[in-house]
C-alpha cells in the first residue's frame, strides 16, 4: 500500500505540471492584461506603464513567464496579487479554508443522508416510501445547483429563517465559542443544501441500485441458506461490496464540489475559492488565477488519492492488488 502512494503521489507531479502549462497558456492567450485599466487612462505615461510592465513581469513572453512563476512556486513563493497588492497566499489561507469548510459539510451532508437513505429504499423496493424517494431523486439529480440556490435565497429572503449571504454575521466576534459554531452552521445550511442536494440524490440512487444487484447474486442467497442472520446478509456482505462504486466516484464527486462551489460561493457571498477565482479572472489577476487553479488541482488529486485509500480499507480484493 505504501509503494502505491508513493506512486501515486509521483505521477501527480505530471499531472499538475500539465495543468498549470495549460492554465497559464490559455489565460496567456486571453486578450489584454491586468495593466489595461492603466493604459486607458491618460494620467499614467508610457514610462510608468513600462515601469509597472517590468515590475509584473508582463514584459517577457508567456513562456518565459510560465518557467519564472514555477520557480518561484518551487521556492514556495507564489506570486503577488495584481489586484490585492499582497502576496497570493495571503489571500489563498482564509479563503481555502472557507471552501474546504464548506467542502466537508457538504460531503458530510451527502454521504451522511444519501448511503442511509439508499439503503432504505432498496430495502423496501417499490414501496410508498421507495417511489417518494425515486421522486426525490429524480428531482435532485435533475434541478441545477445555481437555480436552487437562487429559489433558496428568495425562500430566505421572504421567510427570514436563513442568512441571504456570507458566512458569518457582524458580531461573531462577540459571540461566544457555541453560538459561533451555531451562527457558522445557520450560515452554511443554504450553500450546503444547494451545492450538495444533486450529489446526495446521485449518491442515493447508485446506493440503492448496487445494493438491490448484490441482493440478488448467489453469494447473498448461499448465506441465507446457511441460516445467516438478515442483518448480517445486508451490512457484512451485500452492502460491502456495494458500496465500492460510491467510494470510487468520491474522486469524481470532490470535483463536482469544487466546480459547484463556484456558483454557490458567487450566489450565496460565500468568502472562497469559487467566488475568488471569478474575482480573479475579471481583473485578470494571472497569478491568483494560477494559485486558485493549480490548488484546486491538488485537491482533487488528494481527493482522489483519499478514494482509493478508502476503497482499499473496505475491499480485501482491492487491498490485495496493491499490496
Amino acid at each position: 500500500m505504501l509503494k502505491y502512494i508513493i506512486r501515486r503521489i509521483l505521477l501527480s507531479i505530471p499531472v499538475l505540471l500539465g495543468v498549470s502549462v495549460l492554465a497559464f497558456m490559455i489565460i496567456s492567450l486571453a486578450p489584454g492584461d491586468f495593466l489595461d485599466v492603466y493604459r486607458l487612462n491618460p494620467a499614467i505615461s508610457k514610462a510608468q506603464l513600462a515601469n509597472l510592465e517590468k515590475q509584473f513581469g508582463l514584459d517577457k513572453d508567456p513562456f518565459t513567464q510560465y518557467f519564472l512563476w514555477l520557480g518561484n512556486v518551487l521556492k514556495g513563493n507564489w506570486g503577488y496579487s495584481f489586484s490585492y497588492k499582497v502576496p497570493v497566499w495571503n489571500i489563498l489561507g482564509s479563503r481555502l479554508e472557507a471552501t474546504l469548510l464548506l467542502s466537508v459539510t457538504t460531503f458530510i451532508f451527502t454521504w451522511g443522508i444519501g448511503i442511509p437513505l439508499g439503503i432504505y429504499s432498496a430495502l423496501h423496493q417499490y414501496t410508498v416510501s421507495d417511489q417518494l424517494l425515486s421522486v426525490f431523486g429524480f428531482i435532485g439529480i435533475s434541478v441545477p445547483s445555481f437555480f436552487f440556490s437562487l429559489l433558496w435565497l428568495f425562500m430566505s429572503a421572504k421567510t427570514g429563517l436563513f442568512p441571504v449571504g456570507g458566512m458569518i454575521r457582524n458580531s461573531f466576534d462577540q459571540l461566544p465559542w457555541f453560538m459561533k459554531i451555531l451562527d457558522y452552521f445557520h450560515h452554511v445550511i443554504g450553500p450546503v443544501v444547494t451545492l450538495g442536494l444533486g450529489s446526495l440524490a446521485g449518491t442515493m440512487r447508485i446506493m440503492r441500485g448496487q445494493l438491490l444487484d448484490e441482493l440478488n447474486k448467489d453469494y447473498v442467497e448461499f448465506a441465507r441458506a446457511k441460516g445467516m442472520p438478515e442483518k448480517t446478509v445486508i451490512f457484512k456482505h451485500a452492502l460491502r461490496n456495494a458500496i465500492n462504486p460510491i467510494v470510487t466516484a468520491l474522486g469524481f464527486s470532490i470535483s463536482g464540489l469544487l466546480g459547484g462551489a463556484v456558483f454557490t460561493e458567487t450566489v450565496f457571498g460565500w468568502p472562497g475559492m469559487g467566488r475568488l477565482v471569478i474575482e480573479a479572472l475579471n481583473q485578470q489577476d494571472l497569478f491568483l488565477i494560477m494559485a486558485v487553479l493549480l490548488l484546486s488541482a491538488l485537491l482533487l488529486v488528494i481527493g482522489n488519492l483519499f478514494a482509493d485509500i478508502l476503497l482499499a480499507a473496505v475491499d480485501p480484493r482491492v487491498r490485495l492488488r496493491l499490496s
